[in-house]
């Protein structure tokens, strides 16, 4: 993957995952564009890696039809475009399923899945015409599996895979790769340095899991997963669907006893 010269957005751009992989990239000889709504890192980092910051809202489709569009004008032509913002709230204050309040609910949707259709509608008629480019949408490994205690998460990363799946079969015979990443818990503002969903699982810098995804997209591999050891559980899962969830529950059962504050009450 010869990135020298090409044109790279990241979204979620100025911290965590997306800055380590805006660093990468621009070592790698690429223009970057750190999309992001936290401007004062986004210039900082656009300054270091002599790129620019772009201030975007990626669950507003006019917002990322603006990134494009300024991206383009100073850079050139978008060769790949990383989706890599998302958000991530819980089921409080009830504590059920369905218990998050619909802002939630809302926000989720737009940032972790419609964010990834906004772009792809922005940027793929271009790429076709230019004959290829690369779309890498981050997920979670709450796609494959599920996040206890945060319903509207699980739920909207399993779509955002369900989508990026759809790119490829879609897009594959025009040149269009497509990498969707599946990390467990990687140490970021987001996880808070959480630990992962077997309570051993390895909390990885962001830098390392900018490590894998660049790994991964030399080798254009479509499911990216910087944790190895989320395939097994993937396979534990499709292999007995019952038994998986059984052991959620004791899972789930456990959390709660050393957290008592997150049951919910009836």
């Amino acid at each position: 993957m010869d990135l020298n010269n090409k044109v790279v957005v990241v979204t979620g751009g100025a911290n965590g995952i997306g800055r380590a992989l805006c660093e990468k990239f621009a070592e790698a000889g690429a223009k970057v564009a750190v999309a992001d709504l936290d401007m004062s890192a986004a210039n900082e980092l656009a300054n270091a890696i002599n790129g620019i910051a772009v201030s975007t809202d990626v669950g507003d489709e006019t917002a990322i039809q603006k990134l494009v569009a300024e991206t383009e004008d100073k850079l050139g032509p978008i060769d790949i475009f990383v989706s890599n913002a998302g958000v991530s709230f819980s089921d409080a204050p009830g504590w059920m399923a369905a218990s998050a309040p619909n802002d939630h609910w809302t926000a989720s949707w737009n940032i972790n899945v419609m964010a990834h259709v906004f772009a792809a509608r922005a940027v793929v008629p271009g790429m076709i015409k230019r004959g290829g480019g690369y779309l890498v949408n981050v997920a979670s490994g709450a796609s494959l599996l599920c996040q206890m205690g945060d319903a509207a998460y699980s739920t909207t990363k399993t779509a955002a895979l369900g989508f990026a799946e759809s790119l490829a079969i879609t897009h594959g015979d025009d040149n269009i790769k497509v990498s969707v990443v599946c990390p467990l818990y990687v140490a970021t503002a987001m996880t808070e340095g959480g630990r992962g969903v077997s309570g051993q699982d390895e909390v990885m810098t962001a830098e390392q899991a900018a490590d894998a995804i660049y790994a991964g997209m030399e080798e254009e591999t479509f499911m990216i997963l910087p944790h190895a050891e989320l395939a097994t559980y993937s396979q534990r899962k499709g292999a007995d669907y019952d038994r998986w969830l059984k052991g959620m529950r004791r899972m789930r059962q456990g959390m709660l006893e050393q957290n008592p504050e997150y049951a919910y009450k009836v």
